[in-house]
């Protein structure tokens, strides 16, 4: 006889959305309006990154996704999150995931732990971007990097000199700049583990300051204050997910005691760390029928979504 799973043990977790005045568009950005409005939404999303609710998995993951399609985009590039979802799920153990998947495994393991400016973590990220640094090159950007994030300045003023200086040991290192800011960010928050922001803002038009509608780039006309615009929106979004997923999660908690399956609980846990789940994936000790039959119960009660739209291969996530 199969057992109900036992209803998730979900603490409070209320997202205050983003005050409206913080959203408030300028009709002329100068560097004091864009670093007020930077420092305003991260202050409003500061609760949130300090805190480990129980879907704090699945915000990190899928903002990493995020990131990453946008960091694809800088690289010239053309998948997108959907197409990186496939990447990382429906590969074969073992398989090499790619240009585009090693990108997405770069940002999924800077939220999978606290911040971390090594030598070994930089190297790691700057392999993913495809960049092979000299061993001078790798000892500039990590004491560049660890300045950064001891100095004095405010959060966002160093992080534009960090970006900036990245980008002079070389000048074909500009995701890796982004990345090492948000890492650095972090840092100076002392946020136990990084949001990825900038990476998924900078490509936007909100992040674009000037006349000249180019768009921004590290140590370029108008970098400070878009990468403080960029900041800014990335934050409202980022607090935007939050609350969505915070909602979803309470659904998720609502449905557990009418499941029956064995092995719902794991799956039920996985759904709230990470950013989707392939129809086929070994988990709970569930076959694959039991497995789509659990996913279709979860989807009818809607407590989860499926995000790949196809008939087969599916995948499901919050």
């Amino acid at each position: 006889m199969l057992r109900r799973v036992a209803p998730l043990i979900l603490p409070p977790s209320t997202v205050n959305p983003v005050p409206g005045w913080v959203r408030t568009k300028f009709q002329s950005y100068q560097e004091l309006d864009a670093a007020f409005q930077a420092g305003a939404s991260l202050a409003a999303l500061d609760p949130i990154a300090r805190d480990i609710p129980a879907w704090s998995g699945v915000f990190r993951q899928r903002l990493a996704l995020q990131a990453a399609a946008a960091s694809l985009r800088l690289l010239g590039r053309r998948e997108d999150q959907n197409r990186l979802r496939d990447v990382q799920l429906l590969r074969r153990a073992g398989d090499d995931p790619g240009p585009a998947g090693r990108v997405l495994l770069v940002w999924r393991q800077l939220v999978a732990r606290s911040p971390d400016l090594s030598h070994d973590a930089i190297a790691r990220a700057a392999a993913g971007f495809g960049l092979a640094l000299s061993a001078t090159e790798l000892a500039a950007l990590a004491e560049l990097a660890s300045e950064a994030a001891r100095s004095t300045r405010a959060a966002i003023v160093a992080v534009v000199e960090l970006s900036e200086r990245v980008v002079k040991v070389r000048p074909d290192a500009e995701v890796l700049a982004l990345w090492l800011a948000d890492a650095v960010l972090a840092q100076k928050f002392r946020w136990p583990v990084p949001v990825p922001l900038l990476a998924m803002m900078i490509l936007d038009p909100a992040a674009r300051v000037g006349t000249t509608g180019k768009r921004p780039r590290p140590g370029g006309e108008g970098w400070q204050p878009a990468l403080a615009l960029a900041y800014a929106q990335a934050a409202g979004r980022a607090i935007d997910l939050a609350g969505e997923l915070a909602r979803r999660a309470e659904i998720l908690h609502a449905a557990a005691p009418k499941l029956r399956a064995k092995g719902a609980g794991a799956v039920i846990a996985a759904l709230l760390n990470e950013d989707a789940l392939a129809g086929s994936v070994e988990i709970g000790g569930i076959s694959d029928r039991g497995l789509r039959r659990l996913f279709d119960r979860l989807v009818s009660l809607g407590a989860v979504r499926e995000l790949s739209g196809r008939p087969t291969f599916r995948l499901y996530g919050l």
